[in-house]
């Protein structure tokens, strides 16, 4: 990355491309790029290429993040987030090249691959977002602990120390990663990436697989953790009330570009980018049922299809004629408590609006702390944001008799401690909606599985339109067709759901024919723009869909029968904020538009409140509370209940006190 410099120097200034960092003579503003000693990340005019193709991936990204301090770096997905704090590590995907300027605990590094192997470990540790994945499955945890330990430590010792610092039991080291639940294998990453001691610890996602209970015990963990050991932490999140509660400042990214910046506080109480309103706009609250969740219309461009306007101007709402005449500079267009009495001092230009100063971040320049930056060109002309909408009555209840019907079903694992399902019973109307939570561990896949037929029950009954389908293997060819045509199955991860090898215009195609339904191009066609998408999506595959698209083609495949009954396990947790809010949409839209009832399995209860008529709480197997939406979460009677619903983050400083 770059040219060669004598890191010994400590010398602000160009960078090898020549371009200038945010700097200053004046007093409480740092010199951008100075390796200043004990520095955690400073990183200038960070660029990513594709050298084969020429493309550009991201560009003019600088950043610093102090020890003791947290920073969140917040977006949709293909805005760049992940992509850059792998280049700040060194950790790209081969055929992919960055320049710029990182260096990392004051020692620069972006043009030595062995000083970022130094570090890697005991300088800088990266926990990474899979909890499943994050693990060898062959290997026991307390040994890939112990990987991490510097030379010659005692791995007896600390194997069990860095265990107890995560709140875990020292036996747990003897266990293989499938014998932990999701919240201790991210755990044990946790004490992994601690093995050797590290000043700056980097976060990618590490929740977003996890139940909100669990997230905030995560969270809270490493918050704790990062203050003890004063440790410089960014975490990458797409959720921005998750930034606000878990972190001091946050950066908005968007295209390859950052966006906004400033104090989480701040940027809580005021927004100076129509796309962080956008952002905080598609999270779904958690106290009132809307109708409609405000979503973000298209998605994220490709860096080089906006190089040379507003990257978000074509899915913006206040654009105007000049955001797409060039690209805005992120500038300081206001200060926090605690900035510099004279902004002026920060090299720059006046600012578009009367007596605000306003800062180029050319690339290669630094956010400056406690300066609130954006790259709108209307920032401080910004028509106040509407009032929160106000939340909708619930659906009156549906006395049909019902599409499902579950009865004292239940299911035991071999080898489990306790059972999966301890004797659930549940119904669903047709043209209900009826949600299932809990955390992880608590039952909820396991009934949706047992009722798609892809678990079978100890014991136990379903009632599927009144056919017994409690048991697919004791059912006839005939029956088992029935059943799949009055229930289907829409699964989490819309990257494992479809076949990698198959168009989607070829999988559409077999789901119209399994029901015996025409299954011509035209057909295909029409399933399609069922579910928002074009006709020429049919001829690509799975690996050039976003994980909205492939979602709503995992959607389209479920509904091409027009199924009674759509069971939905956890079908947006796997999606950012705004992809999430237009699949919720288009599920509400399907359920009127196809009278269609759907069990609606999740963890998020905000998620949950904009979607069901009906809950019910698992808890270790059972159902400890159920009840009309509103009742259950506004007026919760059993104390888990109660306990999920304060681990919603809700943006505050004090959500994980």
């Amino acid at each position: 990355m770059g040219e060669r410099e004598a890191r010994s120097s400590g010398r602000a200034g160009a960078d090898a491309s020549g371009a200038q960092g945010i700097g200053s003579t004046g007093a409480g503003v740092p010199e951008a790029g100075s390796g200043r000693a004990g520095a955690g990340i400073a990183v200038e005019g960070l660029t990513v290429r594709q050298p084969a193709t020429g493309r550009t991936l991201l560009s003019g990204v600088g950043f610093e993040v102090a020890p003791g301090e947290s920073v969140a770096i917040v977006g949709e997905s293909g805005s760049g987030k992940s992509l850059t704090v792998r280049a700040v590590l060194g950790l790209l995907p081969r055929g992919l090249e960055a320049t710029g300027t990182v260096r990392i605990a004051g020692e620069r590094v972006d043009d030595d691959p062995r000083a970022r192997a130094r570090q890697r470990g005991g300088v800088v540790s990266f926990l990474m977002q899979d909890p499943f994945t994050l693990l060898n499955p062959l290997r026991k945890v307390g040994r890939q602990i112990a990987d991490g330990l510097p030379r010659g430590a005692d791995a007896k010792a600390e194997v069990p120390r860095l265990l107890a610092e995560v709140g875990l039991p020292a036996d747990v080291a003897g266990r293989y990663p499938f014998q932990l639940s999701g919240g201790m294998r991210q755990r044990v990453g946790l004490a992994a990436a601690l093995a050797g001691g590290p000043s700056v610890l980097v976060a990618d996602e590490p929740t977003t697989a996890l139940d909100a209970t669990t997230q905030r015990e995560v969270l809270a963990l490493v918050r704790r953790v990062q203050r003890e050991r004063h440790m410089a932490f960014v975490l990458i999140t797409h959720d921005l009330r998750l930034a606000f509660s878990t972190c001091d400042r946050v950066m908005v990214m968007y295209a390859g570009r950052l966006m906004e910046a400033g104090g989480a506080a701040a940027v809580r109480r005021e927004q100076l980018h129509p796309y962080t309103r956008a952002l905080l706009a598609a999270e779904p609250p958690a106290d009132r049922r809307l109708a409609v969740i405000p979503a973000v219309a298209g998605s994220v461009p490709a860096h080089d299809a906006v190089a040379d306007r507003c990257a978000f101007a074509d899915r913006c709402a206040l654009a105007v004629a000049e955001c797409r005449d060039g690209v805005p500079e992120l500038r300081a267009v206001r200060h926090e408590p605690g900035a510099p009495a004279d902004v002026s001092a920060v090299r720059g230009e006046s600012g578009p609006s009367a007596g605000v100063p306003a800062v180029r971040h050319e690339p290669g320049a630094l956010a400056v702390r406690d300066v609130r930056l954006s790259a709108c060109l209307r920032a401080m002309e910004l028509p106040a944001p509407p009032a929160p909408e106000p939340g909708v009555a619930p659906a009156l209840p549906v006395t049909a008799d019902p599409v499902l019907r579950v009865r004292d079903l239940r299911r035991t694992f071999a080898g489990a401690r306790r059972p999966a399902l301890a004797g659930v019973s549940l119904t669903v109307a047709p043209g209900e909606v009826v949600g299932v939570v809990g955390e992880s561990g608590s039952g909820k896949t396991t009934l949706a599985r047992c009722v798609a037929g892809l678990e079978r029950p100890d014991a136990g009954t379903i009632l599927l339109g009144g056919a017994d389908c409690s048991d697919y293997g004791r059912m006839s060819h005939g029956a088992v067709r029935q059943a799949r045509r009055t229930a289907q199955m829409i699964f989490q991860d819309p990257y494992s759901t479809l076949n990698p090898a198959r168009t989607v215009g070829a999988a559409l195609g077999e789901a119209l024919w399994a029901d015996g339904r025409p299954a011509a191009p035209d057909d295909v066609a029409r399933l399609l723009e069922s579910v928002g998408l074009g006709r020429d999506m049919a001829g690509m595959r799975p690996a050039g869909l976003s994980g909205g698209e492939r979602q709503r083609v995992a959607i389209a495949r479920a509904v091409a029968g027009e199924p009674r009954l759509l069971i939905c396990d956890e079908p947006v947790s796997a999606l950012d904020v705004s992809v999430q809010a237009q699949i919720l949409g288009l599920l509400a839209e399907l359920r009127e538009r196809l009278s269609m009832a759907m069990l609606f399995i999740t963890h998020d209860l905000a998620v949950v409140r904009q979607i069901a008529d009906r809950i019910y709480v698992l808890e270790a197997g059972e159902c400890v509370e159920t009840g009309p939406a509103e009742q259950v979460l506004d007026a919760p009677t059993h104390p888990y209940t109660r306990a999920l619903l304060a681990s919603v983050p809700d943006g505050s400083s004090g959500w994980l006190a």
